[in-house]
């Protein structure tokens, strides 16, 4: 193999790879999945890959993404000299590895700056609906169920939901989710917990 069949292979091994990372990712497919925090690419057989993006602006300087394009700039600049230049074997080697850092950095800040920056991570917390205030917006009726309407995280939400002791409860009654099981929230009214919890403190 000669020194242009190397620098192409190098090129073509490097897009290769970050395409087939990009459209298993972009895709799922079921085969390719690439962890772009993690920065490798998980394949059946070869180690263990989880199945979703890790959460989080930690990213290792060496990975998947910035290897490939590594190669992929080393590869394509070093078979462009080698081809149409009169460089000497060395200069080359040494402009096709500038090439691919440069690549390679270009990728990692692109990735940092405008990817990862967006990631945090998940609290569940965040996510569990007791103690969340809402109101009514389809009637509870006694032992029935209704529907409430509340936001969690900056959005609007709306579930099934049923009256903790079992009245009804009517529209546009103000709630809090008393707790939350089997895709239902079972709910108290607002004002009722807040006389609760006053009377409380009163009496300590």
């Amino acid at each position: 193999m000669n020194w242009e069949m190397f620098y192409l292979t190098c090129f073509l091994v490097g897009v290769s790879l970050s395409l087939i990372a990009f459209v298993g990712g972009s895709l799922h497919l079921p085969h390719v999945h690439f962890h772009l925090s993690h920065g490798h690419a998980a394949i059946p057989g070869v180690g263990g890959g989880h199945a979703g993006l890790s959460r989080g602006p930690e990213m290792p300087a060496f990975n998947f993404a910035t290897i490939t394009a590594f190669l992929a700039w080393f590869g394509g600049t070093g078979y462009l000299l080698t081809r149409h230049s009169s460089l000497l074997v060395v200069a080359v080697i040494l402009l096709a590895i500038a090439a691919g850092l440069s690549g390679a950095t270009i990728v990692f800040w692109f990735i940092v700056k405008f990817l990862l920056t967006h990631d945090q991570a998940l609290d569940p917390a965040d996510y569990d609906r007791v103690g969340v205030l809402g109101r009514v917006i389809s009637t509870i009726r006694a032992g029935g169920t209704g529907e409430i309407l509340f936001s969690q995280e900056g959005t609007r939400q709306t579930c099934g939901a049923r009256s903790e002791d079992g009245t009804a409860l009517a529209r546009g009654t103000e709630i809090i989710v008393t707790r939350y099981e089997h895709g239902i929230a079972y709910v108290r009214r607002w004002d009722e917990m807040a006389d609760s919890h006053v009377a409380d403190r009163t009496a300590n």
